[in-house]
């Protein structure tokens, strides 16, 4: 009650001041409001400015120090132009920073007319860079650029270099050593880039320059081709005579990573890694990378062969050339621990034929036709139905027994390999392709097969991916590029592969609605 008495009071006193002075009290108490904001919103600044920070003055006095004893730039940020700009970053509203950044501009304009007005032109230009960089104004900056210009133009004397760059041009010299025509053009530009008599003439010899590089591009001489095109980027990357040069370069590139994509299909593994190191030399590798997963598969099947084939010192070098083009550590040693174990198994055979001479062929011949019952036709080395043919023809090629056992098991190696392709058993159509191939390494129908095989394991992969098998259809993929590298769809596949987000082996225990696979043996 009383308070609502008090309020009653206050409310009619109010209203019975005169109305000027109440309105000048509002105005006042605005007024005071308003200070009051002010005062909290500007309240950094303020204090900034009545009340410097301690290390702006430090920095802004060694600023002073700096500039005064001429030392204007410095890499380890003591010079005047480092100092000024710290202290100026500390308060950006200091006047005193920036004007001793303007001061500094001035100093370099001064210093740069003084050095070169004493012919050192290097200092010169540094000393106007940094006044470009300050932002000295530009009536000064231009005027001392081109008599800058002039003076290092007068000192090279462009115009004898012209003369020497013209004569070089005529007689064929186009960058083949200082006094060739590119290089007497590129020392003309560095003094004045806008010269055109040295434009034209740079122009004109890279034309000469890159004239032998279709001809070299048509005979298939990339090397060459490249050689030129990398010349004449270091004078002139823009040159307009480039893009359709590096057009060529392209399709040259294509051409050869087909070719090397048949040799390998084709076996010849040897012309095929030449090719790639060649490229290699180069830098500049297929852009499917044909010399990189490809060539190492046919590196690692040519090692496989020559170990089938007790050539156990070709074996090694086509490991090493595996290992050399980036194959994985753990195949090269796979192949590598079946070196060894055909090494130690042909250990005695040489000698049991040598011994006994013509009179075991018949052995031999009994020795091969139990292995080849057995399925033992490459494996184990030293026991297998090959090697036991293969010593037997050593002995006696011409032997009609041999000759005919030789016809009859490339036979059924052929037939092996169709029974085995029919019951989807890929694994034993492999074994049985690769004995036809050592029989008949001749034979057009081996290619077929090989391609026909791969393209199994391929529709195998594309079956597991299906069903949510990424590392049987890894796997899978991997016996299609051991078989044939060039089969149709295998970057298909291996495309999705790289693409899917499932992790790269298969979960202990399928889920209970994932499709059944069909048996792959």
């Amino acid at each position: 009650m009383n308070r609502r008495a008090g309020g009653q009071a206050l409310r009619t006193r109010w209203h019975g001041l005169p109305l000027r002075l109440r309105r000048g009290l509002q105005a006042g108490a605005g007024a005071a409001l308003l200070v009051v904001l002010l005062a909290v919103l500007l309240r950094d600044p303020l204090g900034r400015w009545l009340w410097p920070d301690p290390r702006y003055d430090a920095l802004r006095q060694r600023g002073e120090s700096a500039l005064l004893a001429g030392k204007l730039t410095a890499a380890d940020g003591s010079g005047a132009r480092e100092l000024f700009e710290a202290a100026l970053a500390l308060q950006p509203d200091q006047l005193e920073a920036r004007d001793g950044l303007a001061r500094v501009a001035a100093v370099a304009l001064a210093r740069a007319e003084a050095r070169l007005q004493a012919g050192d032109y290097v200092q010169a230009q540094a000393a106007l860079q940094l006044a470009r960089e300050l932002q000295a104004p530009q009536v000064r900056i231009a005027p001392l650029d081109a008599k800058l210009r002039a003076a290092q133009a007068r000192a090279t004397g462009v115009g004898a270099l012209l003369v020497r760059a013209h004569a070089a041009l005529l007689a064929g010299h186009f960058d083949d050593g200082e006094a060739a025509a590119l290089p007497l053009y590129q020392q003309v530009l560095q003094a004045q880039p806008r010269n055109q008599p040295a434009l034209e003439g740079r122009e004109d010899a890279l034309e000469g320059l890159l004239r032998p590089a279709p001809a070299a591009l048509a005979r298939g001489d990339l090397a060459q081709a490249v050689g030129l095109l990398r010349r004449a980027e270091a004078f002139d990357p823009g040159y307009p005579g480039l893009p359709a040069l590096h057009a060529g370069v392209a399709r040259a590139l294509e051409a050869q990573e087909r070719g090397i994509r048949q040799q390998l299909a084709r076996g010849r593994v040897e012309a095929a890694a030449q090719a790639c190191q060649q490229l290699g030399e180069l830098e500049l590798p297929p852009p499917s990378g044909v010399c990189g997963a490809p060539l190492g598969d046919a590196l690692l099947r040519a090692a496989d062969a020559a170990v089938a084939d007790f050539r156990f010192d070709a074996a090694q070098q086509w490991l090493a050339a595996a290992s050399a083009a980036g194959v994985a550590a753990d195949r090269v040693q796979q192949v590598d621990a079946h070196l060894r174990r055909a090494r130690q198994g042909a250990m005695q055979l040489p000698q049991a034929t040598v011994r006994s001479g013509r009179s075991s062929v018949p052995k031999l011949l009994k020795r091969a036709a139990r292995a080849q019952a057995q399925g033992h036709w490459l494996t184990p080395p030293g026991a297998s139905a090959w090697d036991a043919l293969r010593a037997a023809r050593a002995l006696a090629p011409r032997d009609p027994r041999v000759q005919a056992a030789t016809r009859a098991m490339l036979a059924a190696a052929r037939q092996c390999h169709a029974t085995a392709l029919r019951d989807n058993s890929l694994g034993r159509a492999r074994e049985c392709l690769d004995a036809w191939r050592q029989l008949s390494p001749d034979d057009a129908g081996v290619l077929a097969a090989r391609r026909r095989l791969a393209a199994r394991w391929l529709a195998v992969g594309d079956d597991r991916l299906g069903g949510g098998d990424v590392r049987g259809a890894r796997e899978a993929l991997q016996r299609a590029r051991d078989i044939d590298a060039a089969v149709p769809g295998i970057d298909v596949l291996a495309e999705r592969l790289a693409r899917t987000q499932a992790p790269a082996q298969a979960p202990a225990q399928a889920p209970a609605q994932a499709p059944a696979q069909p048996p792959v043996r």
